[in-house]
């Protein structure tokens, strides 16, 4: 164990405080991947497999938590198109080609960033850590439930005018 450090510069506050957590979520990622060295598929085929479980979920559930289920699985398949998104390609068209890849039971295809195509994930190496991916779902499930949820709905009397 050794120990280095980090020597920001920048043109303001903001900037360093930003870089600084930046930083910080890095070191994070990084600790977190050491204690855990599992890895999963990235280029959002891991989120395609989940979606595509969770659907299969959604089907077997009866009422109004199979709607619930479904816009979580659709959630889900949003990743894949913020990542094509982020890279400036047609999202649209890569995802659906995603999706129809998994379709064919191609389970490691992902998103390919560099050839703006999909690609195999095992072959070009792009991974994931499991437990990263895990703490970003719990997250984001947990913010999601905090939004719909409603513990008391309070309604106010409406107040007397008095007549002038």
């Amino acid at each position: 164990g050794e120990a280095c450090t980090i020597v920001l510069r920048g043109a303001s506050m903001h900037l360093l405080d930003e870089a600084e957590r930046s930083i910080h979520d890095a070191l994070c990622v990084l600790k977190t991947v050491v204690k855990d060295t599992r890895a999963i598929y990235g280029g959002g085929c891991s989120e395609v497999l989940m979606a595509e479980a969770v659907d299969a979920l959604a089907k077997q559930t009866p009422g109004k938590k199979s709607l619930a289920i479904e816009a979580f699985a659709k959630a889900l398949r949003s990743l894949p198109k913020t990542i094509a998104e982020n890279g400036g390609y047609d999202s649209t068209e890569l995802v659906t080609q995603l999706r129809a890849a998994h379709n064919r039971g191609q389970s490691a295809a992902g998103l390919d960033m560099v050839k703006g195509t999909i690609g195999d994930m095992k072959e070009i190496g792009i991974t994931e850590s499991f437990r990263v991916k895990c703490q970003s779902l719990v997250s984001a499930a947990e913010a999601a439930e905090m939004i719909i949820r409603v513990d008391e709905v309070i309604t106010c009397v409406p107040r007397q005018r008095g007549e002038d």
